[in-house]
């Protein structure tokens, strides 16, 4: 790298194999050089997913091979662009964040249009807590679910990053939200955050719930990111012609709902997955965008100020995520 302006190594989070967080580890790794097109960020904070939780045992659906550096959003400086002559209107000293593969480092580069400008006021902890978590509960529910005012919302594990943010979201189109989560110190979360309903899905059965609090009917709309047992269960809690949206798998067990149960427990069921739409529906995404920026300039999307770890501690971090020992959200910073 030209001159003395950036180092030449840095800091990185390695995962070495699949064998859970432990695998991690503390790795220096050089500085990659940004190619047209592209910024090197500085990374101020990055949050953490149960995504990297999943990475690390090699159960993500199309996650990397190892060894590579964890991390999927972070937030930051762009330090220099791949183009210096480019006309983006993100440039040098812009405070930036998004999403995109070896987020756990201390630099990192991404393509220029897929970063969002850091909103004024927000601080870089914030930032790295926002793209994942709120593109991902926005496209579950107004996307991929539709949802609608005076509409039942289930949400599970709705004391996490996603979760938060889609109760949040949900009470803005004007839903009633129903929260599960595995414990009370959870379920407070979820009810500070909004939620209607709460129930402790370890010492309810969720189902019956949801049949008691819509008086039998069902809810509208389900946010499913569980599987196995759960992904089952959801069809019995669903209204018939009710929607699921499926952003994740966290038990890693797989279900199936065979085309002759459609016929007689009819319930419509979608994916959601950030990078898919991004790619594969550019202009979705770009609907998305445009309307999530909106929410943020009023001031409805804003992600609480998460929890900051020091990046040498992300094994750490990630064992009491897979644990489910966490709420709200995590970020490291170098």
């Amino acid at each position: 790298m030209p001159g003395n302006e950036f180092p030449s190594s840095m800091r990185v989070l390695e995962v070495t194999e699949y064998s859970g967080p432990d695998a991690v580890r503390l790795a220096e790794r050089p500085v990659p050089e940004p190619k047209p097109g592209q910024a090197l960020i500085r990374v101020r904070a990055a949050g953490i997913n149960f995504a990297d939780a999943m990475q690390t045992r090699g159960l993500y659906v199309g996650g990397p091979k190892s060894p590579y550096v964890a991390g999927l959003e972070a937030c930051g400086e762009i330090v220099r662009l791949g183009d210096p002559n480019s006309t983006e209107p993100l440039g040098p000293n812009s405070r930036v964040m998004g999403f995109g593969p070896a987020a756990f480092a201390e630099y990192v580069v991404w393509p220029v249009r897929s970063l969002m400008a850091l909103p004024d006021g927000w601080s870089f902890t914030q930032g790295a807590a926002f793209p994942v978590q709120w593109l991902t509960a926005h496209g579950c529910l107004k996307i991929c679910g539709r949802i609608r005012a005076g509409e039942t919302v289930l949400i599970h594990a709705a004391a996490g990053g996603v979760g938060t943010a889609a109760i949040r979201l949900a009470k803005h189109y004007g839903a009633t939200v129903i929260a599960t989560a595995s414990s009370a110190a959870k379920l407070d979360v979820a009810r500070q955050h909004g939620a209607d309903h709460l129930v402790n899905y370890v010492e309810q059965d969720f189902v019956a719930e949801v049949k008691r609090l819509t008086s039998g009917r069902g809810v509208d709309l389900i946010l499913e990111m569980v599987g196995g047992e759960t992904f089952l269960k959801n069809v019995e809690a669903i209204v018939p012609y009710g929607r699921i949206v499926v952003f994740g798998a966290a038990s890693a067990k797989q279900a199936s709902v065979t085309n002759v149960d459609l016929v007689f427990r009819p319930v419509e069921f979608i994916g959601y997955h950030l990078l898919v739409m991004a790619m594969r529906r550019p202009d979705l995404f770009a609907a998305q965008l445009a309307e999530i920026s909106q929410l943020m300039a009023a001031g409805v999307a804003r992600p609480d100020e998460p929890r900051a770890i020091p990046l040498a501690d992300g094994a750490l971090a990630l064992r009491e995520l897979e644990a489910r020992q966490t709420t709200g959200k995590l970020v490291l910073v170098p």
